[in-house]
């Protein structure tokens, strides 16, 4: 399995119970969404000045996958890198951190002076570049870190030394997304995208109703996993699912609709509207969810997390669930792996282990909230078991 982390526009940082909220672009340049200046910066080394905006050395990523974004410019010896995250930690702050890890010292450059500064940290003459009048600049030793804040509200002074490290807020987020499911599997990559996708639907990211309702729902659903009331995503839901289901009948249903029916239901059932969650499942049927093929190649944005899911452990109609419905990966052949909490079913959840037994899969499982029966996807079509708990022995897998 592979899948990207980030969105076209950015990355989205910002803090779960704060309304502030920016963009992290392919350069480290951050875009507030109050449209106020944003943060670019520049950094002259020993040989030149650099552009992160147009250097071709220029790599980022999310921190496991968080709102933690990092990217690295190379420099001469080596690179500076740039952290990017938000934290609630003195009234909210965005912190921008930049790490010399080169063997020479540099100048790192920034596109105004509205932020939060180290004290005692004197700002250097900018030569040799043209910048923008309000630019202020940075010597940065070797081996040696500028962090810097852009306060929420606007307010200016000292970064305090107790705002929170990278790290601690890449934790943070992590221990926030997981109780929704876990996945440790053998791409870790894979498991990054998932959790970027999650913590970008806890952050607002919203699709357009008009062009993806279905993914709409999706989203919708993450968020009452995370950090939202059932009760007022259901009345959310519904409308947007009623112009899905218009749109199937006369178009068919694909996995995906069928994804964000199946999320609507559990929404509903986990509101304690049984008798909605029901006729979501009647229409499901009618609408042939179950026999909707699976993509092959992961979508991006908030399908995502459900695509990664099903292929794992799709609910099915019936109180049934098919595990590894997406078969199981040829790079995964011989890897350990385990999942956790996955949606079996409206108000059904799984988790199991696979082992390997030599050149055979053993799979250990376990069932909570309403009983399923669990059935085996490509990888063993022939199993299935009404037990909550047990483990099973499963054939060895084509090659």
């Amino acid at each position: 399995m592979t899948a990207a982390a980030s969105t076209a526009s950015g990355i989205t940082i910002g803090v779960r119970s704060g309304t502030w909220r920016a963009t992290v672009d392919g350069s480290g340049t951050i875009r507030p969404s109050d449209r106020s200046a944003p943060l670019g910066w520049w950094v002259a080394a020993e040989d030149r000045w650099h552009h992160p905006g147009a250097e071709p050395s220029v790599r980022q990523r999310r921190l496991e996958g968080t709102p933690v974004v990092e990217t690295r410019l190379r420099v001469p010896g080596g690179d500076v890198v740039q952290r990017v995250y938000a934290t609630a930690d003195a009234g909210g702050v965005t912190v921008v951190e930049f790490h010399n890890d080169s063997p020479a010292a540099v100048v790192v450059a920034v596109s105004h002076r509205q932020l939060l500064t180290p004290p005692g940290r004197t700002p250097a003459p900018i030569e040799g570049i043209d910048l923008p009048a309000t630019a202020v600049a940075y010597p940065v030793g070797h081996h040696a870190t500028l962090r810097l804040g852009l306060a929420h509200d606007g307010r200016l002074g000292e970064l305090p030394a107790s705002v929170a490290e990278a790290g601690e807020v890449a934790a943070g987020w992590l221990r926030h997304v997981e109780p929704a499911a876990r996945l440790e599997l053998p791409d870790a990559a894979f498991v990054d995208a998932v959790v970027a996708s999650r913590c970008e639907a806890c952050l607002g990211a919203v699709p357009d109703r008009r062009n993806d309702a279905a993914a709409l729902l999706l989203a919708t659903y993450e968020r009452v996993r995370l950090c939202s009331d059932a009760a007022e995503a259901a009345l959310e839901m519904v409308g947007v699912a009623e112009g899905l289901i218009r749109s199937a009948r006369r178009c068919g249903l694909d996995w995906l609709g069928a994804a964000g029916l199946a999320a609507t239901e559990a929404v509903l059932a986990a509101s304690g509207d049984g008798r909605g969650a029901a006729d979501v499942a009647d229409v499901r049927a009618r609408l042939g969810a179950d026999g909707a093929p699976l993509a092959v190649d992961a979508p991006e944005g908030m399908a995502l997390v459900a695509w990664a899911e099903w292929r794992l452990a799709r609910p099915l109609l019936g109180r049934r669930c098919q595990l590894l419905a997406g078969g199981l990966p040829a790079d995964w052949l011989g890897a350990n792996f385990e999942v956790h909490h996955l949606p079996a079913g409206p108000s059904s959840w799984v988790s199991y282990a696979l082992r390997w037994h030599g050149a055979r899969p053993a799979v250990l499982w376990e069932v909570t909230g309403d009983p399923v029966t669990l059935i085996g996807g490509p990888s063993a079509p022939e199993w299935s078991s009404d037990e909550r708990r047990g483990e099973a022995l499963w054939p060895e897998p084509a090659r």
